[in-house]
């Protein structure tokens, strides 16, 4: 059974066109994978192994020890860890299989999985439109029916913006919930390994499987996990689950410009929500409209300095030149595309001397406000948090050239990556024919009331807006 499920998503994986051919879903296949289906089980139970033989694909900024990590870069092309990430391990030692690696935005860096070296990545609802980014390999391949669930990363809503554009779940954790042991760091204060799964009670299953303190990474916490499926379940079999609930209505986070059919979906979730028993309430969030231009001056100036480590010398990709700085230069002017460049350019900017206090102090100021935001708000009888995902369903590949328009993407999103609360998006419907999400947010580590408000949601709303994925003929068109 284990095996045959593994057979079948590499299948699955085939048939849609996983590679350039079609959807470019997976950048590395694990060629062990249904030799270790078998051996997942042996010499264990059912019920020591939660994901017993379940195939699952990870981002390729998480380490593997049988894959190439390439963060979807020239620069670590062909690199293969010497250990492996602390998610991947929990992962195998819960029956897992990892099926694969999955394509993704350079770096991390990016709204929609164009910035890869290994070429853009197709939504299997629609492939002449984006899967979002930076995980949209990872989300495109639950949506393509390849895994039930698959591990992305987030830094300002690398998980929860490709999940809504896919019409799948994406769950960012608190941040300290889940090790950042072997993922590679972008911009440490803010990244956090996430999960994506077809329905809600997949996305908590592998949550579950994940989350927990890791002595080998400092910034991980020392609190219990809770059973996540348990409040999924109960949330989802209840009359009322949500009753004495208090859901907050940010303002902000509804502007005029907004899509329409994002804002109808929203009404019809909030709807929903009430008929669970929840009382809606509207709330302000007033420093919301800073939380774009504070990511992208903390994100950059963290990336700056992490990504310093691709240098030629180490490992990863080396152009030769006669002197030392030659090298260096010539090495990462090659290695890293053109929004990495910009990025780290961006970063070096605002930590130079003479401009820290002018823009890296200031953004780490507001910062605190946008979570004094959260806090307020919670401490004020508010228990979770209701907004859009993203501003719009997805949009065209090439459609965005300009990088601030790009940005854009991860308004709704960037805030909670800022504050470290987790939140999660789900599917509320379709507007113009596309998946719409719809995000719950929660005071740091409420992922279990969070879920189960979720799958409350999910059952009210009905099925997933998922389509058939296309035939490979029709995703290279």
């Amino acid at each position: 059974m284990t095996a045959s499920k593994v057979r079948a998503a590499l299948d699955r994986a085939a048939a849609v066109g996983a590679g350039r051919e079609g959807l470019n879903i997976l950048v590395a296949v694990n060629p062990r994978a249904e030799d270790d289906a078998a051996l997942s089980v042996v010499g264990r139970s059912e019920q020591e192994l939660p994901l017993s033989g379940e195939p699952v694909a990870v981002k390729d900024n998480i380490a593997t020890l049988d894959m190439p990590t390439t963060c979807g870069s020239r620069i670590l092309a062909g690199y293969v860890s010497p250990f492996e990430a602390t998610v991947v391990r929990r992962l195998r030692d819960a029956g897992a299989v990892i099926l694969g690696k999955t394509n993704m935005d350079e770096f991390a860096m990016g709204s929609s999985t164009e910035h890869s070296a290994y070429g853009p990545t197709r939504n299997p609802v629609d492939p002449s439109r984006v899967p979002g980014g930076s995980s949209g390999g990872s989300a495109a391949a639950v949506a393509a029916g390849i895994v039930r669930m698959a591990l992305g990363s987030e830094t300002g809503g690398s998980v929860r913006q490709p999940a809504s554009f896919c019409g799948v779940v994406g769950v960012k954790p608190t941040y300290g919930r889940v090790s950042r042991y072997g993922l590679v760091a972008f911009a440490s204060s803010l990244d956090q390994v996430g999960v994506l799964g077809r329905t809600v009670d997949d996305a908590a299953l592998a949550l579950g499987v994940i989350a927990g303190r890791d002595p080998l990474d400092a910034t991980s916490a020392e609190r219990a996990v809770p059973d996540y499926r348990a409040d999924v379940r109960r949330a989802a079999t209840a009359a009322a689950p949500l009753a004495g609930v208090v859901v907050g209505r940010p303002r902000e986070y509804f502007p005029v410009a907004m899509h329409g059919g994002v804002r109808d979906r929203c009404a019809v979730a909030l709807d929903a929500l009430v008929r669970l028993g929840a009382t809606v309430r509207d709330v302000s969030m007033p420093h919301t409209d800073y939380a774009i231009p504070v990511y992208y001056i903390v994100a950059p100036a963290e990336a700056s300095s992490n990504l310093a480590r691709f240098d030629g010398v180490r490992y990863g990709a080396r152009v030769s030149a006669d002197a030392l700085a030659a090298m260096y230069d010539a090495t990462r002017s090659q290695g890293f595309g053109p929004e990495v460049t910009r990025r780290i350019l961006l970063g070096t900017y605002v930590l130079s001397a003479g401009y820290y206090d002018a823009y890296y102090k200031r953004a780490q100021e507001v910062r605190a406000l946008i979570t004094q935001d959260f806090r307020r708000v919670f401490a004020d009888g508010v228990h979770l948090l209701f907004t859009p995902t993203t501003p719009t369903p997805a949009f065209p590949l090439g459609a965005i050239s300009d990088p601030y328009e790009m940005y854009l993407n991860d308004i709704f999103t960037a805030t909670a990556n800022l504050a470290g609360v987790p939140a999660i998006s789900i599917p509320i419907g379709l507007a113009d024919g596309l998946p719409v999400g719809g995000q719950i947010i929660a005071p740091h580590f409420g992922e279990g009331p969070m879920l189960a408000a979720a799958a409350a949601l999910e059952r009210a709303l009905g099925a997933s807006p998922l389509t058939t994925p296309p035939s490979p003929a029709a995703a290279r068109s």
